[in-house]
């Protein structure tokens, strides 16, 4: 672990650091012990006076020093490292003193003391004879404020009954529990912790110990995020909107039930294609430019993309599709997936022979209500030009009048329904981005 997250990490802590050079100056000081830097300082000069010249200091280097009430345990340790006459020091809160343990558990008493993990034990009577700061923690106060009281004294009487039944199954039982418990938290509202449960000795009798983690936040971020994927899946599939989850790469990762009946497809047989292989081939739509704004996409150079494609569904029939595209699960430099909704689609039809820019011209100044003299006038084309391409357009789009070819331009999607005067569908939707 770096400097700076070791300095984090203690800032968290019941524990005081602090850096001085040879002349005893300090240059850095930090941790959770103090709330105040009054005290801090207090503190510091007072270590600084008391404590021996690390050269003569005991060898494990550690001695216990008695503040305003509470106890330290105090580490002072020459610098090993180039800057040579620093010293570095370290003042960890300890709780009420219990038996000396033998000097190989200290490091493992240490560790339990300030374990992020709740940890208590008690006598058969409910009374707490040591706990560690992250139990003293859930009720607002220190590891010396709990010793010594009964289960009584910090939770309410249902819970304290509850409390009491798990300590006398372990004692008459002699074995480990895992479990879940809800407790009391201490602004009033229900926590949940899991753990362990079980028999110990401690001054010549047998009793309870407990580790626990506080998982409430935990269960409630689950809930909330289970709560959030019914939400989308609801949206997803009562809105009738065709929409898909597609990963970075392209592959359909989920699909709504309005998506795979768009492709006559069932939505098991939906997820896992790769998207293009749904996308008619070029030249509609500009498959080149649509993998370039997609690449954006993922790079996370553009957050969303609008843009007009032709689908094609199990069936080889095809339809215009307004297409919008977003990002979601961002890493640090790459979208994970990409959202996917049609928000118009065309009559669904069989190929036919791509229209020229001029013929979709026609049609358009044909749904504005322009004459063929008009059209002809517009497009600086002779009249019996206009005549052909009419003709023409009826033939391929199946239509036989002018009402019947302007309407068949709408439901197949060569217009767009969005625009007046009339435009091509391709140009109603270009591919912007945001």
């Amino acid at each position: 672990m770096d400097d700076s997250r070791l300095k984090t990490l203690l800032e968290h802590l019941p524990a005081f650091w602090w850096e001085a050079d040879e002349t005893g100056r300090v240059l850095d000081q930090g941790g959770g012990a103090f709330t105040d830097t009054g005290t801090a300082h207090r503190f510091l000069d007072r270590l600084l006076r008391e404590l021996p010249d690390p050269a003569h200091a005991p060898r494990d280097g550690r001695r216990r020093v008695r503040f305003e009430g509470r106890t330290f345990d105090v580490t002072r340790l020459p610098d090993e490292s180039a800057d040579h006459g620093r010293t570095h020091g370290l003042a960890v809160e300890a709780g009420t003193p219990r038996a000396e343990a033998p000097r190989e558990d200290a490091a493992f008493a240490d560790l339990v003391d300030l374990a992020p993990a709740a940890a208590f034990i008690r006598d058969g009577d409910g009374r707490y004879l040591w706990a560690n700061h992250a139990y003293g923690h859930l009720y607002g106060t220190v590891p010396d404020e709990v010793v010594g009281k009964y289960i009584e004294d910090l939770d309410e009487p249902a819970d304290a009954d509850r409390f009491r039944t798990l300590d006398q199954e372990i004692l008459s039982r002699g074995t480990p529990v895992r479990h879940t418990l809800g407790y009391r938290r201490r602004d009033g509202t229900t926590g949940r912790a899991v753990g362990h449960r079980f028999p110990v000795r401690e001054n010549a009798q047998t009793c309870v110990a407990g580790i626990y983690v506080d998982v409430t936040d935990h269960l409630r971020a689950t809930v909330r995020w289970q709560e959030a994927e019914e939400n989308l899946q609801a949206l997803r599939d009562h809105s009738g909107l065709p929409c898909a989850l597609l990963s970075a790469n392209g592959r359909v990762v989920e699909a709504s039930a309005a998506a795979a009946g768009l492709l006559r497809l069932s939505p098991h047989d939906l997820v896992g294609l790769r998207a293009h292989t749904l996308l008619a081939p070029e030249p509609e739509p500009d498959l080149d430019r649509l993998l370039r704004r997609w690449n954006d996409l993922i790079a996370r150079r553009t957050r969303r993309v609008e843009t007009s494609v032709v689908l094609v569904d199990a069936h080889g029939l095809r339809r215009r599709a307004r297409l919008h595209l977003t990002t979601t699960g961002h890493s640090a430099t790459r979208a994970r997936r990409v959202w996917a909704v049609v928000t118009h689609q065309s009559l669904a039809h069989e190929a036919h022979t791509p229209l020229t820019a001029a013929q979709i011209r026609i049609l358009s100044l044909l749904a504005e209500g322009s004459s063929n003299g008009d059209i002809a006038t517009s497009l600086q084309l002779s009249r019996q030009t206009v005549d052909y391409h009419l003709s023409r357009l009826r033939h391929l789009l199946g239509a036989a009048t002018r009402p019947s070819l302007v309407a068949r331009a709408y439901v197949l999607g060569i217009l767009t329904p969005c625009a007046w005067p009339p435009r091509s569908a391709t140009a109603a939707y270009p591919l912007s981005a945001v």
